[in-house]
């Protein structure tokens, strides 16, 4: 029997309806209902009832789910027994996009660790075609990856095709992020015709899985005449901050590093891509400690910044 379906019925049953479910699983929703179907094929009983205001549990199904559940919190319980290895040591790994606001919501992470005992904490920031690598193949028990929000039904897709699990952690524009000092600082209105004599500041691995590079990178990276490329937000942030005729798209920034490096964030009008930020993780991988202490300071993180 598959243990993510068994997550799935779970969810559904919580949720009332497959939209809700789907949603909140971050799965195409068709995926969801054949998953559902093939469990009940399965099982050879009929888990929910189905009608015009959603679904519920059939008798059958109400059993089944709670030994599902009880299911599910003893492989919860036998994973944390041995998790961390012969060694004991307290592992924790994600790989995630280049964003000030995962950052800051690691290192508060990293500030509650556990005093005692031996640590070993890996973080790497990417682009998302390496972050699902790395969940797949190297060992990486948590991801996030950054995408357009026209690619949400591709990303649904290949998520649910790799065995991935995933859940939406916020949405969001791009900001422009400026020096204090820099001549747009101080306009009310920034168009993109303001950044034509300036020099642009960009990631230079946008990727997208079994896509062109070609065509992501012309979408993700329009033409202009002037454009540094960068791997790590440490050289961003000093390019940014000691010329004053850079700038840069992206998430938002936290407040006291927009003070450190003396910058300044703005709205661009004529910006109005949405971007998405998914956590994922392997389908049958249970959270440890450590990863529910991340998401929860990930998660505060998120409601101070994006406003």
């Amino acid at each position: 029997m598959n243990i993510l379906y068994m997550k799935y019925a779970i969810e559904v049953a919580s949720a009332g309806s497959l939209n809700k479910a789907a949603e909140r699983l971050y799965v195409d929703q068709a995926n969801l209902s054949r998953s559902i179907k093939e469990l009940e094929a399965s099982l050879g009983i009929a888990v929910f009832e189905r009608s015009a205001r959603g679904m519920k549990p059939t008798p059958d199904g109400e059993i089944f789910l709670k030994y599902a559940k009880n299911i599910l919190s003893q492989i919860d319980t036998v994973e944390n027994m041995f998790k961390n290895g012969a060694d004991g040591k307290s592992r924790f790994s994600l790989s995630a996009p280049r964003a000030s606001y995962i950052a800051e919501a690691f290192t508060a992470f990293t500030k509650k660790l556990p005093a005692a005992g031996q640590a070993e904490i890996y973080y790497k920031e990417t682009n998302s075609n390496r972050t699902i690598i790395n969940v797949l193949k190297d060992d990486y028990r948590l991801g996030i990856i950054r995408y357009a929000g026209n690619y949400d039904k591709y990303y649904k897709e290949l998520l649910n095709d790799k065995g991935l699990s995933g859940e939406l952690i916020t949405e969001f524009r791009h900001m422009l992020l400026i020096s204090a000092d820099s001549p747009l600082a101080k306009k009310d209105s920034i168009t993109f015709a303001d950044l034509a004599t300036l020099t642009e500041i960009a990631h230079a691995d946008p990727y997208v899985p079994s896509l062109p590079f070609a065509e992501v990178k012309k979408e993700e990276l329009p033409d202009t005449e002037r454009r540094i490329f960068v791997f790590e937000r440490g050289s961003q942030f000093e390019l940014l901050s000691q010329n004053v005729m850079t700038y840069m798209w992206g998430s938002p920034v936290p407040e006291h590093l927009l003070g450190r490096y003396n910058l300044v964030q703005r709205i661009c009008e004529e910006s109005n891509r949405i971007y998405k930020d998914v956590l994922i993780w392997a389908g049958d991988y249970r959270f440890s400690q450590l990863d529910n202490d991340f998401i929860a300071e990930l998660c505060r993180v998120k409601r101070e910044i994006f406003k």
